[in-house]
C-alpha cells in the first residue's frame, strides 16, 4: 500500500504564493510520474503540471510561467509553488503518483486534497 500526505494549502489574496507538497510512501518500487490536479466547485478535475523520471514537466496552459513543479526523489516528494495566484486557481488540489510496485506492477494513488483558496 501507498500513503501520500499532502500539505500547504490555505487562504492566500490574489498576487499572492502558495507551496504545496506531496509525500509518498510505502510498498514503492519506482515513481514513474507524479503530478498535480485540481477541482473547482462544480467543474471537473483537471491536470495543473506533471513531472516524470527525467524530470520533465508539463503544464496547464492556464497556469504557465506562475507554477513550478518539482520532485525530491530521495524522499518520494513533489511540490507545486505556485505564484501570482488569482481567484480563479481557487480549488482543491490533489496529488496524484503513478508508481511500479515491489511486485512490478503499475499502480495509481492520489493524496487526500488541499484546498487553495485565493481572495482578497
Amino acid at each position: 500500500q501507498v500513503q501520500l500526505v499532502e500539505s500547504g494549502g490555505g487562504l492566500v489574496q490574489p498576487g499572492g504564493s502558495l507551496r504545496l507538497s506531496c509525500a509518498a510512501s510505502g510498498s514503492i518500487f519506482r515513481i514513474n510520474r507524479m503530478g498535480w490536479y485540481r477541482q473547482a466547485p462544480g467543474k471537473q478535475r483537471e491536470l495543473v503540471a506533471g513531472i516524470v523520471s527525467d524530470d520533465s514537466t508539463n503544464y496547464s496552459d492556464s497556469v504557465k510561467g506562475r507554477f513550478t513543479i518539482s520532485r525530491d526523489n530521495a524522499k518520494n516528494t513533489v511540490f507545486l509553488q505556485m505564484n501570482s495566484l488569482k481567484p480563479e486557481d481557487t480549488a482543491v488540489y490533489y496529488c496524484n503518483v503513478q508508481i511500479l510496485t515491489m511486485r512490478l506492477t503499475r499502480a495509481d494513488y492520489w493524496g487526500q486534497g488541499t484546498q487553495v483558496t485565493v481572495s482578497s
